[in-house]
């Protein structure tokens, strides 16, 4: 309300987004301030723990999180930088939210003496039978994790998630830029709106999806002759367009009334060479009809197609462009374009300019932030190659299943890159603070995981089955955004916990060994 936003289709995703990120980063903070009451500390000392713990990771995820977020302002379509706007502004509130205010609550909390014992499932994230088999079951999971580290397994793991990548990157080039089905894209082929225009464009020479091009020539060029032919030879040249129904123009109704006025013969089909015949000719053409300006210097050419798939409105762009240039005229310009395929045409150019930008900057933000913090090439490495692979099965995810990239999907790469590098850097933080105190390298990745594993899991499992939920909505663009987010959750979290270790072994090689203490419990036993 403040800044004058209304409710649009893109407005529901913000409190989620919002939402979401803040879970996940009080989970992290909760996570730790548990972990400290099962060390033996009363409910204050481990909140101030909890905090210092929380705060260096926290905060440099939420700031990447809200630099994500802003990097979609470079995107110059309304809709898409209103979306920036807020969700830069609800992150940044939870830096306040989650990092201060929520450590203060728990220093409140009076917890029962037998919490500990009822509650202490260490890591697991998934509830069993009693403590002692929650532990266990943890112990099994994370010691499996802890072993994708080991050489040959590494390898293996690497080598698979760099051919997803791969194999992402090259079918980039099959992601269309706009719709890949016909209908309107806000709602389901079965929806009401979508079988009526179905319908009309089946049966009539009109449909509902129309490109306007508009003849601009100077006053009263709808009496000149060499501008009604300009006009004539592009009607003609669009109607061989593959894609296109039908063409109206005011030079097609001059040479039916021409005929009219001729005992309806074809052979006066045509534009008369004499301005008072021509002038005789458009005059019973009003301004009502859309075919002209009041004094006759804009001549619109309505252009109506079977549909507004990507590929059409691409071919009759192009096509347009291809008569422009083709046939210059001193006297009238082609310009492009009006009608809802015309706004569709100029908002897949906007897309498609800013599709590799928008990576450059989410990706820019990212890797500047993490040398920041970490002050590490292989730290930074670690955290943002996971990201850009999954970044790249994505577009192989929208291919398969003919998604094109338009407004709606277009900051699904900023959206899960923001919130999925979160789990790479509380994970990867744990893991170089546990390096950094001398520990071998599978018992500090063990006691990371312990410490954080779960809470990504736990993140990544919610966030995923909220937006999969959406599947069900009435609103296509809605359910293809829900699926393409859980996709990007998920394999984001899977990235953190599978790739980001295999790469940190190798990265972290002269941490490679084993204590005499396997897999100790916290991150105090080291040996």
């Amino acid at each position: 309300n403040l800044f004058g936003f209304g409710l649009d289709p893109f407005s529901i995703l913000v409190p989620f987004l919002v939402f979401a990120i803040a879970v996940s980063h009080a989970v992290q903070m909760v996570r730790a301030f548990r972990m400290e009451l099962f060390n033996g500390h009363d409910a204050l000392s481990s909140a101030r723990a909890a905090f210092r713990q929380m705060l260096v990771p926290g905060g440099v995820a939420l700031i990447t999180d809200t630099f994500g977020f802003i990097t979609m302002l470079v995107i110059k379509i309304p809709i898409i930088q209103e979306l920036a706007i807020t969700a830069s502004l609800g992150v940044g509130v939870i830096i306040i939210t989650n990092l201060f205010l929520l450590p203060i609550l728990l220093s409140f909390q009076k917890l029962p003496g037998h919490y500990a014992t009822k509650a202490d499932w260490t890591s697991a994230p998934f509830a069993v039978v009693n403590p002692q088999a929650k532990v266990a079951a943890a112990d099994r999971m994370w010691q499996w994790l802890v072993g994708v580290t080991r050489p040959r397994t590494s390898v293996i793991i690497i080598a698979v998630w760099l051919a997803g990548g791969v194999y992402g990157y090259f079918k980039t080039d099959d992601v269309k830029i706009g719709d890949l089905h016909s209908g309107v894209p806000e709602l389901r082929q079965s929806s009401r709106y979508n079988q009526d225009s179905a319908v009309i464009t089946s049966k009539f020479s009109i449909g509902v999806d129309m490109i306007s091009v508009l003849v601009d020539a100077g006053p009263d060029a709808c009496v000149d002759y060499d501008v009604m032919t300009l006009m004539d030879r592009f009607e003609g040249a669009m109607r061989q367009v593959p894609g296109v129904q039908s063409v109206i123009s005011l030079s097609s109704a001059a040479k039916v009334i021409n005929a009219g006025f001729n005992e309806g013969s074809l052979k006066w089909r045509i534009l008369p060479r004499n301005p008072q015949a021509l002038a005789q000719a458009v005059s019973p053409v009003e301004t009502a009809t859309g075919l002209l300006n009041s004094n006759g210097s804009v001549l619109p050419v309505m252009i109506f197609l079977t549909d507004h798939k990507a590929e059409t409105i691409t071919r009759v762009t192009d096509a347009v462009k291809r008569f422009r240039e083709d046939h210059p005229s001193p006297k009238a310009k082609l310009l492009l374009a009006s009608g809802n395929v015309g706004v569709m045409a100029a908002t897949n150019e906007v897309v498609a300019a800013a599709q590799r930008p928008i990576l450059y900057w989410v990706f820019g933000s990212v890797i500047l932030l993490c040398l920041i913090t970490f002050r590490s090439v292989r730290a930074t490495l670690c955290i943002v190659l996971p990201l850009a692979i999954v970044s790249f099965m994505a577009y192989a995810v929208m291919a398969w299943l003919e998604i094109g990239l338009k407004t709606a999907t277009l900051p699904v790469v900023a959206l899960g890159v923001g919130v999925g590098v979160d789990y790479g850097i509380y994970i990867f933080s744990k893991l170089d603070t546990e390096l950094r105190r001398g520990a071998y390298f599978e018992d500090a990745l063990y006691n990371a995981f312990t410490q954080t594993g779960s809470a990504v899991l736990f993140t990544g499992f919610t966030l995923a089955i909220g937006v999969i939920t959406w599947l069900f909505s009435e609103l296509k663009f809605q359910a293809d955004l829900g699926l393409l987010l859980a996709f990007m959750f998920l394999v984001n979290m899977l990235g953190a916990t599978i790739l980001l270790p295999a790469m940190a072994r190798w990265l972290y090689r002269h941490h490679t060994g084993r204590t005499q203490v396997p897999f100790p419990m916290t991150s105090g036993s080291n040996n």
